[in-house]
């Protein structure tokens, strides 16, 4: 069960992440999207792939409030968070 809702929140991110490319979202939810995505990160201790994924992706989350990063940087990372949340519900 815990799989799922931690899949849940990768899908979410991801989503947030494409509607942030087309309009900017509030500060709060981008930074607030981040924070969970370290947060759960730290739930693997660094030691998979997937958890260097939340990390990573977390970072991309934090930056891309106060930047304007590339597309294609945005678009590999709402790939991967994407491609974890739907994994996590077979």
């Amino acid at each position: 069960m815990l799989v799922k809702i931690l899949g849940a929140i990768d899908l979410i991110a991801g989503i947030l992440l494409v509607i942030n490319i087309s309009s900017t979202l509030p500060f709060q939810i981008m930074f607030l999207g981040g924070i969970i995505l370290i947060g759960k990160s730290l739930l693997g201790f660094l030691k998979d792939f997937a958890s260097w994924v939340d990390l990573t992706s977390g970072i991309v989350f934090l930056i891309s409030t106060f930047l304007s990063l590339p597309v294609f940087l945005i678009a590999i990372v709402v790939i991967l968070l994407i491609q974890k949340g739907v994994f996590s519900f077979l």
